[in-house]
């Protein structure tokens, strides 16, 4: 069984399982809880993570946290399940839409 994981837009979530597609939108990049929501979708379908055989996911680009996040998930599902990620064992590397701005730069 495949699952697809998008994240990319860090105010909604998308997981794709059985060819059922669900959504999530949230006000909040702080809201968007990726893995609250992926445990959701498996449970409406009465899935297992056992069953999960293939994972795909958007590696961007998109938004940096909201890209990392759905990266992290399925990569440690991967890693977990010793399952492929994106058709490969390696990690998949998330691609940004800009560099991370988390703090500034200070003046010496």
């Amino acid at each position: 069984m495949r699952i697809y994981i998008d994240s990319t837009d860090n105010t909604k979530a998308v997981i794709r399982v059985n060819d059922n597609e669900y959504v999530k939108n949230v006000e909040s990049p702080r809201d968007q809880d990726v893995l609250g929501f992926l445990i959701h979708c498996l449970e409406q379908e009465n899935i297992r993570p056992e069953d999960i055989d293939d994972i795909e996911v958007n590696p961007g680009p998109g938004s940096f946290t909201g890209t990392r996040v759905g990266v992290s998930i399925a990569n440690a599902l991967g890693f977990g399940l010793d399952i492929k990620v994106n058709g490969s064992m390696t990690p998949v590397e998330p691609i940004y839409s800009s560099p991370p701005s988390i703090t500034q730069k200070k003046d010496s």
